[in-house]
């Protein structure tokens, strides 16, 4: 007893002394500009805190521990905090780990509650990255032995249960989900194959040699789409926002949190869990916590992905608690629990700190210096947030042709981030008529970007543990429970539409003969896609096309039952079944867990004439880039958009173009100096390289 009271005393002292150095005004300053850069990134769709914090590492070099901490745990810390303004009100993730708070808060701010819907996430973010922070400060003494234990079978068999939530995520498709999700995991292996070296579906081009990178994926499938029905639908994201609604909102969303704290908890221990565990994405986390609380919470399955305020709170709270568990591994380990920490592990070096034994005992105030900074950036980043959501909100009342031109620019630039070559440009454009196509189609495109996420580690860690363990891997025993998990959620969706029709006779009694129809034609070229992949690895090394090949069968066998299933099944449920059955098929048909879109009200013609004229602006703008470099060609086409489409009033025009290419040239030119992709004009006249981005 006296050894652990002696135990006890330390670590609390040790806690003391690392809350008063970091209270010291320049260390709190530090961590407050942090705060500030981390909330201006998060609004930022596609920058996030990984280019952040590369960028502030060099500044670090002249600072002692605790004020570098402060600073680049401040801006990790509080990114995830602004990541929602963009996702609540324009659909537009402001990184990837804010994709499922899409789902509610997009629609909450089209139906005027983005008060509510930003407070929300605001304090479900500040209890969810408390959370996190506690759990650091506890786990890091007493987890090395359950991290340790943990090895590949594990990793892979977290990762099946993460693919295995496309059925969740999938509402009333989950064969349409699960075929997503193969083809993400068959994108997630375009590349060099790490047994062989052998390119796989690379198409001779060098950009495709290290595979695709996640974040013009994401702003493809999931920016462009938004933004092309913005200008399809022609209105602001929401009619009317007065300033007394939003205050409002605002206690509302608060309400809403303490409402649902046991679920905030729940979600916070799957981000807190999740995060911890190197190797596992922290981009999954929100999908996870939002699959759980849709599989929980009372009534989810009516009004998730509809604007339930809990599907945000699922989300964000998860969020910010896995930045703590990605500090476990990281500090008691060296092995980093996210891109952001790997980074971090350079300034553990810079100031001559090794992660391991040291840091919980001779550094163990630096480590509780950390968990301060957590706790206190989310404080400070969500009372920031609060003092400034009015504004953050009304700017879901401006016209599309006030927002649009900024957003489209500034998500270029974060598209240009990921490896920033031109490939990064092709395949935003290219992921961005997909992903359209995809939600004009019903066809759920979060089960895509998880399968992109985790494909990867599914196929390095499956090949580690069969070579290492031979078959006896699937007996250990969390791995049996989490492939059981697995197997339910996949298998669940059938046994509940068995048990809706009363059995499986009546089940098949339901399908009469085929019917085409137009909606049928993407079902038809998903599994033309699929075929053109398994028929190219099917020449491949044994083991570069293995999981290929299993994975596109998956994708092949459950597209064509999905299209069996669009053609021959009846409208209407099968006979025999109850009235509140069939009130339960029917509400279960209008669940779609993605963005709907907001033109079905639009002939045809008119939508697909207006989305051509979309994607046209952006290959324009392409064009003009690759002549004249990104900052003219911004500064061009929002004269052009805002004319064209308002027509907008020059007295306006002026005043927002020199706004908008000033901060793109302040901010990422000057402070992030972001090489930009080279121009035809800037070759042939080199003397006019001065211009930026020439």
């Amino acid at each position: 007893m006296e050894g652990i009271g002696a135990e006890a005393a330390f670590m609390a002292a040790a806690a003391g002394k690392a809350f008063v150095t970091l209270m010291e005004p320049h260390r709190l300053m530090y961590l407050m500009l942090g705060c500030m850069m981390g909330l201006i990134l998060g609004i930022v769709p596609g920058i996030g805190g990984l280019a952040g914090t590369a960028m502030l590492l060099p500044f670090t070099f002249a600072m002692d521990p605790y004020s570098a901490f402060a600073l680049l745990l401040g801006l990790g810390a509080t990114t995830a905090t602004g990541d929602p303004i963009p996702a609540i009100l324009f659909g537009v993730p402001g990184g990837a780990a804010s994709a499922a708070t899409v789902l509610d808060g997009f629609p909450m701010a089209k139906r005027g509650e983005a008060g509510r819907a930003l407070s929300a996430a605001y304090m479900s973010s500040l209890m969810g990255g408390i959370f996190g922070a506690a759990l650091l400060a506890v786990s890091i003494p007493i987890l090395r032995p359950v991290m340790l234990y943990l090895g590949s079978p594990e990793l892979l068999a977290f990762s099946v249960l993460g693919i295995s939530m496309v059925a969740v995520l999938s509402g009333s498709a989950p064969l349409r989900g699960v075929g997503a999700g193969c083809l993400g995991i068959m994108i997630a292996m375009i590349g060099s194959d790490p047994q062989t070296g052998t390119l796989r579906w690379t198409m001779d081009s060098l950009y495709l040699w290290d595979g695709l990178p996640l974040t013009p994926v994401l702003l493809g499938l999931f920016a462009l789409p938004e933004l092309c029905d913005l200008l399809i639908a022609r209105t602001a994201i929401s009619a009317k926002i007065d300033k007394e609604s939003i205050y409002k909102g605002q206690w509302q969303g608060v309400k809403d949190c303490f409402e649902n704290w046991w679920l905030i908890m729940r979600c916070s221990w799957i981000g807190g869990g999740i995060g911890s565990i190197p190797g596992i994405s922290a981009s999954v986390v929100d999908w996870l916590a939002y699959g759980h609380a849709l599989k929980t919470e009372k009534g989810a399955h009516l009004t998730f992905g509809k604007g339930d305020v809990r599907g945000v709170i699922a989300s964000e709270s998860s969020n910010n608690a896995k930045e703590g568990g990605a500090l476990v591994p990281t500090i008691a380990f060296g092995v980093p629990g996210s891109a952001t920490m790997a980074i971090l592990l350079g300034a553990f070096l810079i100031h001559g700190l090794v992660p391991g034994p040291d840091m919980l005992h001779k550094n163990l105030d630096i480590t509780y210096a950390m968990v301060w900074s957590v706790a206190l950036a989310n404080i400070l980043g969500a009372g920031a947030c609060y003092a400034f959501s009015p504004q953050f909100a009304r700017l879901a009342t401006l016209r599309y042709t006030l927002i649009l031109p900024a957003v489209l620019s500034i998500v270029y630039i974060g598209a240009f981030e990921a490896s920033r070559s031109w490939g990064d440009l092709i395949t935003l454009l290219l992921f961005g008529v997909f992903g359209w196509v995809m939600k004009q189609h019903k066809w759920p495109r979060p089960p895509l970007v998880l399968g992109l996420v985790l494909g990867d580690s599914i196929e390095r860690y499956m090949f580690i543990s069969i070579e290492r363990y031979g078959f006896s891997w699937l007996w250990r025993p969390v791995v049996a429970v989490l492939l059981a998990m697995a197997i339910i959620g996949l298998v669940r969706p059938l046994l509940a539409d068995v048990r809706r029709q009363g059995g499986v006779m009546k089940l098949l009694s339901s399908f009469q003969a085929p019917r085409f129809q137009p909606q049928q034609l993407f079902t038809m070229f998903f599994i033309c896609l699929i075929g053109a992949l398994v028929t190219a690895a099917t020449a491949w090394h044994f083991s570069a096309k293995l999981v290929p090949l299993v994975v596109g069968s998956v994708a092949l066998l459950v597209a064509g039952l999905s299209l069996f299933n669009e053609m021959c099944r009846k409208p209407t449920a099968a006979a025999g079944t109850s009235l509140v059955d069939e009130v339960q098929h029917q509400v279960e048909q209008n669940i779609h867990m993605d963005i709907t879109s907001d033109t079905g009200h639009l002939p045809i013609r008119t939508v697909v004439t207006r989305a051509a004229r979309f994607f046209g602006y952006l290959v324009a703008f392409m064009a003009s880039m690759a002549v004249i470099g990104l900052i003219p060609t911004a500064a061009i086409f929002v004269v052009v958009f805002m004319r064209l489409e308002g027509p907008e009033r020059w007295k306006l025009v002026i005043p927002y173009v020199t706004i908008l290419v000033g901060s793109i040239y302040l901010v990422f030119h000057w402070l992030m100096s972001v090489p930009w992709p080279p121009t035809l004009l800037g070759q042939l006249v080199p003397a006019l390289k001065f211009i930026p981005s020439l």
